[in-house]
């Protein structure tokens, strides 16, 4: 599948990065793809296997767990790789493949990836 994105920005280099990864980055029954969506107010975390196009767990900013939080949003985003990794462990998934969705691996994309380590997560 090869697709040509056009033009110049932040979000259409977002969205080449991401056509690229997604080449490589594919989530199986044994290694599902942990997939982080990043806004600039929320967090998003799906662990999907993509044989199935099912996603098997997910964590968010959005989420009843956050009600009332005070943080940062890179503590916010370390919350939801912990509460990914602990959902994860309680559905039986061990590993999983990194999909940063074409964002840069660094500030909360980062955080969620150090936050699901931390939950017991092999990345």
């Amino acid at each position: 599948m090869s697709v040509k994105i056009l033009g110049k920005g932040k979000k259409v280099a977002r969205l080449r990065r991401h056509a690229r990864l997604r080449k490589k980055v594919v989530g199986t029954p044994e290694r599902p793809r942990l997939v982080v969506t990043r806004s600039n107010r929320h967090m998003v975390a799906q662990i999907v296997d993509d044989t199935k196009g099912h996603t098997l767990v997910s964590a968010s900013t959005l989420t009843a767990e956050f009600a009332g939080f005070e943080g940062t949003k890179s503590e916010a985003a370390k919350k939801v790789g912990l509460l990914v990794a602990e959902k994860a462990k309680a559905a039986g998934i061990e590993q999983v493949v990194f999909d940063r969705g074409g964002n840069k691996y660094t500030g909360r994309v980062a955080a969620v990836a150090d936050g699901a380590r931390e939950g017991g997560l092999a990345l």
